[in-house]
């Protein structure tokens, strides 16, 4: 191997792998091609038998933020295979342009077919000649060449810009700026709690977010679209007061108590010794995940984002606070014996 090709080894941005094995493994949206995986594309040998001079090629390619076209040769259900030179790329399907309006699996297969055998205008998003990984994106390509410099160039922290959602997976969701892609992580969608980001976005939303970091030497940016949204503790202390009966539903249990969702972003505690009288093994033989309860509220702390709710006293069904108000009227107007 070249000299040159050894110093692009040793200097090529470490791949987070975090990073990118979930943008392209996670939920079966793409599997780096492998000898022992099914699906693989036909006529694919991967990048074993690379020329070192076309991974300096790809490297000039990503570093300049040139277009280039480039055949489809396969795909799988992830995306498709472009040839580059003697290197195989991959292109996933949140980069492709044509499929980002095709729902089902059908639409999307037979997109890619279509693309077989035809050109697409590329950039290079991601390469890894010590991994043999070359990863290109249809849609970067719209913005021309340049415009990842320059967008990494202008973005600031705390600047609002406007996106449109491209991947949805299980850790965050990954936003188009017009030439370069971020990433809102999972923390930074909501003040509440997400089960998964695709409960809050969907893929070709629109949407604004605030740029959190900005590594322009390895292209990523850090979006949140909690910051723009009202922060519930801000003002939590001039919404409620102790005493007043809070209506949710229990978010976690655990050894020292249980959560409950009072609105969204905000959850209290309601700690073991609140859950009633007695002794139990654990909360859970007391009160259950999803349980909807009524709760009174003993302590509001916002400056620590701290709830502390209680279950002593608190009718858990209108009903039975109506008969427990009945029973109070009906022993002040009935005569004592």
């Amino acid at each position: 191997m070249t000299t040159e090709f050894e110093e692009l080894k040793s200097s090529t941005p470490s791949s987070n792998e975090a990073w990118w094995d979930a943008v392209l493994q996670d939920e079966g949206r793409y599997a780096p091609p492998s000898k022992k995986r099914a699906g693989r594309p036909h006529g694919d040998r991967g990048n074993a038998q690379s020329a070192p001079e076309d991974w300096v090629w790809a490297r000039d390619m990503y570093d300049t933020d040139e277009c280039i076209e480039l055949p489809v040769i396969g795909f799988n259900r992830g995306g498709v295979l472009v040839e580059a030179r003697s290197l195989r790329g991959f292109v996933p399907v949140s980069h492709l342009v044509a499929l980002l309006e095709a729902q089902s699996e059908a639409d999307r297969a037979s997109c890619m077919t279509s693309l077989v055998g035809t050109n697409l205008q590329l950039k290079v998003i991601e390469f890894d000649p010590e991994r043999g990984r070359l990863v290109l994106s249809e849609r970067a390509a719209l913005a021309g060449p340049g415009r990842r410099l320059e967008l990494l160039s202008d973005l600031q922290i705390g600047q609002v810009v406007k996106g449109v959602v491209t991947n949805i997976t299980r850790f965050g969701v990954f936003v188009d700026l017009g030439g370069v892609e971020g990433l809102v992580h999972v923390s930074e969608l909501s003040w509440g709690r997400v089960g998964h980001p695709a409960d809050v976005v969907t893929v070709g939303q629109d949407l604004e977010v605030q740029v959190l970091s900005v590594d322009q030497e390895q292209g990523r940016v850090g979006l949140s679209l909690r910051e723009l949204l009202p922060d519930p503790w801000v003002t939590v202390e001039e919404r409620f007061n102790v005493g007043d009966i809070i209506e949710g539903a229990v978010t976690n249990v655990v050894k020292f108590g249980a959560f409950v969702g009072v609105e969204e972003g905000l959850e209290g505690l309601i700690h073991v010794s609140e859950l009633g009288d007695g002794h139990f093994l654990h909360p859970r033989s007391v009160i259950q995940e999803g349980e909807n309860v009524r709760a009174r509220i003993v302590h509001i702390d916002a400056a620590s984002r701290r709830l502390g709710l209680s279950l002593r006293e608190v009718p858990q069904h209108s009903q039975d606070e109506a008969d427990h108000q009945s029973s109070i009227e009906r022993e002040q107007i009935l005569p004592s014996t």
